[in-house]
């Protein structure tokens, strides 16, 4: 059923027309999630490698580098402040080039993972420099490498934090995620504008906006969880 279909049908009916809009409000919600879910595993990991190395190379630190930090915290600062719907239509030369297609959900993923990188760098840089520099000194005495350092010392020390910044870097993927449809990327974003807004549909952005709030709640529920437990091991 296409685009012109559903919109008959809908307006047709004179209200919600949910044996039609469920598998589409279903879909929305599966291409959200896809988008989500890969932008945090791709942009997740590549911001926390990023972030280990904004902090490592500051001043002090375990491979100090001054002029590496500098050029890392500038390109940072420039990319992050960047309006998310500003940056898709700035990425889309490059996304054409790297993933073949400017519209669709694959091309929504790509400037998502690149903007989750540099966002997550930050909240990654921010939550290791409380980390108690005589831990990492002990570990470095005791002739531990750099590398192990990072993996046994530094990220268990602040993994507390850095599972409540990856809760809040959710709601910010997601809120990426949202703004997709303007490249037709699908999602509860497209869905809640095409057919709640467009058509003067208050039930259908509304189920958005709920299905929305719960997937926040029930990410955040779990993160505070996960952090309660590490912190209290950590006592």
């Amino acid at each position: 059923m296409n685009a012109w279909t559903i919109d008959a049908a809908t307006s047709l009916a004179g209200k919600s027309d949910w044996t039609v809009l469920k598998p589409l409000l279903l879909q929305s919600v599966a291409q959200t999630l896809e988008m989500v879910l890969v932008t945090l595993l791709i942009g997740g990991f590549l911001g926390l490698v990023l972030g280990v190395i904004l902090y490592g190379t500051r001043p002090g630190n375990l491979f100090e580098n001054t002029v590496v930090y500098h050029i890392l915290d500038v390109i940072v600062n420039i990319i992050r402040p960047i309006p998310f719907i500003i940056f898709l239509a700035a990425m889309q030369p490059l996304t054409i080039k790297v993933v073949g297609t400017s519209i669709g959900t694959a091309a929504a993923i790509f400037p998502m993972v690149v903007m989750c990188t540099f966002a997550t760098s930050r909240l990654v840089e921010q939550n290791l420099v409380p980390v108690d520099p005589g831990v990492i000194e002990a570990a470095r005495a005791m002739g531990a490498s750099k590398f192990t350092i990072i993996r046994t010392v530094l990220i268990p020390e602040a993994l507390g934090p850095l599972i409540l910044a990856y809760a809040f870097l959710f709601i910010s993927v997601l809120d990426m995620s949202a703004m997709a449809g303007y490249i037709g990327g699908g999602g509860l974003g497209n869905f809640a504008i095409a057919y709640g807004y467009q058509k003067f549909d208050q039930t259908v952005t509304w189920s958005a906006v709920v299905i929305m709030i719960v997937l926040v709640q029930v990410v955040q529920a779990i993160a505070n969880a996960l952090a309660k437990h590490v912190l209290k091991r950590q006592r």
